[in-house]
């Protein structure tokens, strides 16, 4: 799974008009039910954000496009619970997760809302609560407010290492630039000031040969 992430980033540095609907679909398979626990997307955005932040990649399509899967993911995996009920969350695919499941029910049932929301922040119940919250009736109005902003928030903050990274190089490699810059233009000015002063000296110098010699 590593290896097909570094692989996707790679292709997206190559083929840069194919970035949002990879980031959409890595999205999309992250907040899935079930598919999301075994789909590492953080790495991929990661490296998105870098790609952002060093000017690869426009921030605008790859934010529209990462959130639209992120909803899309959620929103159907909503719906997955509440069609199939409690017996989607005993699933043989779950059997070494229950305690997740566990702690995404606790969650949804204490706080609701608030769960759905900040769910998508907690790495082992992302792709769990959703269809937690399906199987345990919240009215979906309720959920999708919640659905839409949590992606919205959720994928800056996964950009956002990246990004700032690759910003701090940049800066970095600025600053060494001009501090180089600024050596070579002191070491020319130091040169003519050199120059001059050898010249107006070598002048004086005749100057008073001259004056000598009358």
């Amino acid at each position: 799974m590593d290896a097909l992430i570094t692989q996707a980033g790679q292709f997206i540095q190559t083929y840069q008009a194919w970035a949002g609907p990879i980031i959409f679909l890595m999205t999309l398979g992250e907040s899935l039910f079930v598919v999301g626990i075994f789909l590492p997307a953080t790495v991929l955005l990661m490296m998105s954000g870098g790609l952002v932040g060093s000017g690869t990649l426009s921030a605008l399509p790859i934010f529209l496009w990462g959130v639209t899967g992120a909803v899309l993911g959620d929103a159907l995996s909503y719906w997955f619970g509440k069609w199939l009920g409690p017996r989607v969350l005993r699933l043989t695919l779950l059997k070494t997760h229950r305690s997740s499941v566990a702690r995404a029910r606790l969650l949804c049932f204490r706080y609701g809302f608030l769960a759905v929301l900040l769910g998508r922040f907690l790495g082992p119940i992302r792709s769990l609560m959703p269809t937690v919250a399906g199987v345990m009736g919240m009215p979906e109005k309720k959920f999708q407010l919640a659905n839409v902003l949590s992606a919205i928030f959720w994928l800056p903050a996964l950009l956002a290492p990246g990004y700032l990274t690759a910003i701090s190089i940049d800066a970095a490699r600025h600053s060494r630039e001009s501090l180089i810059y600024s050596a070579l233009g002191c070491a020319v000015l130091i040169g003519v000031a050199a120059l001059i002063w050898t010249t107006r000296s070598a002048q004086r110098s005749k100057q008073r040969r001259s004056t000598f010699r009358k």
